[in-house]
Formats: structure tokens, sequence, C-alpha cells
């Protein structure tokens, strides 16, 4: 990799998220705070505030819905050159409630979107291969044919360029043809990274183990050479050559919203792998940064900046 490409890349749909002021159906709702959403772009945002070069590729419209979101995007410092702003076609966006236990209620608008047009030759092969890491979720591949394989294509021109892959799964069930396609790609997609970041309920579904070994062992048997399985209050389990172990959990006061814990878990592994911290030490700040995101209303609120990591001796 050149010295100018970034530390990471991605590619992934962000929407505008509208999130309910108070509990209750979303449709006796009438006031809702504006934020952003998007398993790919909130890692971007924590990786930037992690002090990372990272860039992200994607198709907007050219609604205010699309200026708001590059604009934030822009203000976190996330390159956002290779986001196509399509007057003729639509960003997507979301409604979420407010719950006082559990997941809250969520509600897409986003078929037939930019994003969902995003096709493998938007893809800037030296903006891409020059990065030393892609990360991928599978949310991405999830919303069309035609971002499936995008997110193949560029997975193999990662490999070929000799750089590295990260995975998270992030299932969404609702948007895959059948739970037999869904397993069968993303395991696709797994095969070729180099760390996975499955939660244990993910981890089980699409491996058939019901331990977070057994679900290590069975990606790392198929060339991962870091697996860390997210267990939620019991922190997580980490596999790799040269390391594995469990990291325990941070301690959470309240719990204000679940959403978005994961991409914090990945944004604290990722960062520190690439700052060259251990296996442990990586784990340990992806369970730091979980625990944060899910003490605060939106998805990224709780992404800290490298000042506070340092603060924190992470």
């Amino acid at each position: 990799m050149s010295s100018a490409g970034h530390d990471v890349v991605l590619f992934g749909e962000m929407m505008q998220m509208m999130v309910a002021d108070r509990p209750g159906p979303l449709e006796s709702i009438g006031t809702f705070h504006k934020r952003t959403a998007g398993a790919e772009t909130n890692v971007a945002i924590g990786l930037a505030r992690a002090g990372l070069r990272v860039g992200w590729a994607s198709r907007l419209g050219t609604d205010s819905m699309a200026r708001y979101l590059l604009g934030e995007m822009r203000r976190e410092g996330v390159d956002c050159s290779r986001v196509v702003c399509d007057p003729s076609q639509r960003t997507g966006f979301l409604f979420k409630g407010r719950v006082t236990a559990g997941d809250p209620p969520v509600e897409y608008h986003r078929k037939g979107s930019a994003a969902s047009h995003f096709a493998p030759e938007d893809i800037d092969v030296d903006w891409l291969t020059r990065a030393r890491l892609l990360h991928v979720t599978g949310v991405f591949p999830a919303i069309s044919a035609s971002a499936l394989a995008t997110m193949r294509r560029a997975v193999e021109l990662v490999r070929a360029a000799g750089g590295m892959i990260s995975f998270d799964p992030n299932l969404r069930p609702t948007l895959w043809e059948s739970p037999e396609v869904m397993r069968r790609e993303l395991n696709a997609l797994a095969s070729r990274a180099h760390w996975v970041l499955p939660g244990l309920e993910e981890g089980r579904f699409l491996t058939g183990e019901q331990t977070p070994e057994g679900i290590a062992a069975f990606y790392r048997a198929q060339g991962a050479t870091f697996v860390a399985v997210k267990l939620g209050p019991d922190g997580a389990y980490f596999d790799s050559a040269i390391a594995s172990g469990y990291v325990p959990a941070f301690p959470v006061a309240e719990v204000v919203d679940t959403v978005g814990a994961g991409d914090g878990f990945a944004v604290g592994v990722i960062s520190a792998l690439l700052d060259g911290r251990t296996r442990a030490e990586a784990v340990r700040r992806g369970a730091w940064i979980g625990a944060r995101a899910v003490q605060v209303l939106g998805d990224t609120e709780g992404l800290p900046t490298r000042a506070q990591l340092e603060e924190a001796g992470l």
C-alpha cells in the first residue's frame, strides 16, 4: 500500500434515522430526533475518531437527507470522495422507537434506495487496493444483488493486492431471500476475511457450533487469523495463533439502546489491531466501546475520540 492510502475503507448504505423522543408505538410519537445510521458508516465514524484515515464509498440521492449525511461524515473526517450523489435516486431512511428494555422497534424505508444501486463497476480499484484494510459487514451485501456482487469483487481485489479484510456478520434476515442464502453468502465472505467478529447467536446460526470456542475454530479453519466472538454482558472470546481467551465485559449503569454495540466493538478491535496492540488489548478496547454504545440514544454518540481512548488507558 502506498503512503497515500487509507488505513480503512468501507462500502455501505448510510441512512437518516429518526429516533423517537419517548417510548411508545411509532405511530403515536410526535417528536423525533435526527441521527445517522448504517453499520458500515458507524464503524467509519468510530475509526476516524480513533485517529485512523478512513474512506467510505456509497451512493446517495441529492435530497436534504443526503446533504445531512454527507455533512456529518465530512465533519467526522471521513473521506467521502467515492460517494456518488445521483439526483434520480433517493436516500434511505428509518424510524427507531424508544424502549425501557430490550431492542427498540425499527421501521426501514430503504428498498430501492440509491445505495442499493451500487455496482462492481462503481469500485475505484486504486482507491480500494491502496488501503491497509477493507471492513465488510453483512448488511450492505444484503440490500441488493448488485451490492452483494460489489462486496464479492471488493474482497477479491483486496486479497489479490495483499491487503487485509475484517468481517462482521451483522445479520439482517429480513433483507435476504432466505436464511439459507444468508448463511451461504456471509460464510463465503467470512472465508476470505483475516479478522472475523461474530456475535454468539450469529456464530451459532452461521456455523452450527454452539460454543465460542467452536465458532472461532470454524472460522480459523477457513483461514481467519483472528476471531472475536461477542458475548454481550459476558464480554468476548478471542482466538488466534498467538493467543486466545476470554475478556470480561465492562459494567454498564443503564442500557439505553443496544443498537450499535457490535459496531462499537468492531471499532475497538480494528483500531487497536491497526495500532499494533495485542489481541487481548484489542478485544478489551472493543468491549469498552461496546459498553459505551449501549448507554446512549444514537448509534455513534458513544464512539470515543483518540484522546478519550488514551485517557481510559486503552
